[in-house]
């Protein structure tokens, strides 16, 4: 047993990681389990509670991300064992936070309507998130080789191809549907890309990392667009982004997956088998069912228990100033103009 890092030291443990110290290995997981709960906090922004939403996280991770971090990983791991592929998280991390953030937006309902347009605060700052989100992606895509070696720059290789296609092809689709195409639209294709490619960055070629990621900026677009017509206010589009991306991608390395790349897989539909592909399939069910019930349940629990929305004055007022007592020089902004 490791409680409280017992056992956990600089030596390391074959079964898990035999390149690196067992420390070092389970901080580079905390990493993972650290921004998937974040990822799901974009869909019902500027109206949860933020007590509950501590609340939610605590029972979500342990119910949720646990178990699927076990099947998936873990070598004595059910979807492991039974030669599912997820590289570095499609599934675990934006599966799962996609599908939750569409069970928790639904749960809380639209934002008020206080006249606001919902645009990005700036832009500026979006285009460096993204600028840094890429470059730590290539660090868990390709340190989840857990080595300095070809593995690792194959998933280099992957991620980056990916993502740059997918952006392209995110923009020309906004373009062929009669948008303008901005910087904030190829950071969305620039981050579908890399949820594409996350589970299969490891299995794959460059030219099929390349084809991931025009099948992503496509589906993801048109998915996304149509979403907005829905009932359903998923604030920053983490569904359409993180899960069907994410389903997408496990989807596709089930195709993809080539053993000239990774010699101790099973080969993908394309390259001749129809093996994989099946299992993924199954899987992808099993996994949807799983997460969205369990997180139902949680969202329900904590919501019964103490109340996951804010209060209407307080939605009007901001998260800034009624959760947490301070504002953003933007909230002062909008605040005075509000008062003119």
């Amino acid at each position: 047993t490791y409680y409280f890092y017992k056992n956990v030291g600089a030596a390391p443990v074959p079964i898990f990681a035999g390149t690196i110290p067992f420390a070092l290995f389970s901080i580079f997981q905390l990493y993972f389990a650290v921004i998937t709960p974040a990822l799901i906090s974009g869909s019902f922004s500027e109206r949860v509670r933020f007590p509950s939403y501590v609340v939610f996280v605590c029972l979500w991770f342990t119910l949720v991300y646990c178990p699927l971090a076990h099947i998936t990983w873990h070598p004595e791991g059910l979807l492991r064992r039974w030669g599912v592929l997820d590289f570095a998280g499609g599934s675990v991390v934006h599966m799962s936070s996609g599908l939750s953030a569409l069970v928790g937006s639904k749960i809380l309902g639209p934002r008020v309507d206080d006249g606001r347009r919902h645009q990005p605060a700036n832009i500026p700052f979006v285009i460096l998130g993204t600028g840094l989100l890429w470059f730590g992606w290539i660090g868990f895509n390709a340190g989840s080789a857990l080595a300095a070696n070809e593995l690792a720059v194959q998933a280099f290789l992957t991620t980056n191809a990916a993502a740059a296609t997918c952006m392209v092809t995110w923009v020309l689709v906004d373009q062929v549907q009669g948008r303008k195409i901005s910087a904030v639209s190829s950071c969305c294709g620039a981050v579908v890309g890399l949820v594409m490619i996350t589970p299969a960055c490891g299995f794959v070629t460059v030219g099929a990392a390349m084809c991931m990621g025009v099948v992503g900026g496509i589906v993801c677009n048109l998915v996304a667009q149509h979403f907005k017509r829905l009932d359903v206010d998923d604030t920053l589009d983490v569904f359409p982004c993180h899960g069907v991306g994410g389903i997408t991608g496990m989807l596709l390395t089930g195709c993809f997956a080539n053993q000239q790349v990774n010699s101790t897989i099973l080969q993908g539909l394309f390259y001749g088998g129809d093996e994989l592909i099946w299992k993924h399939i199954v899987a992808i069910i099993g996994l949807i069912a799983f997460i969205c019930s369990m997180s139902f349940i949680i969202f329900k629990i904590v919501d019964f228990t103490l109340g996951l929305r804010v209060s209407e004055e307080d939605e009007m007022l901001g998260m800034d100033r009624a959760q947490h007592g301070e504002a953003s020089g933007v909230s002062r902004m909008f605040l005075s103009r509000v008062r003119l």
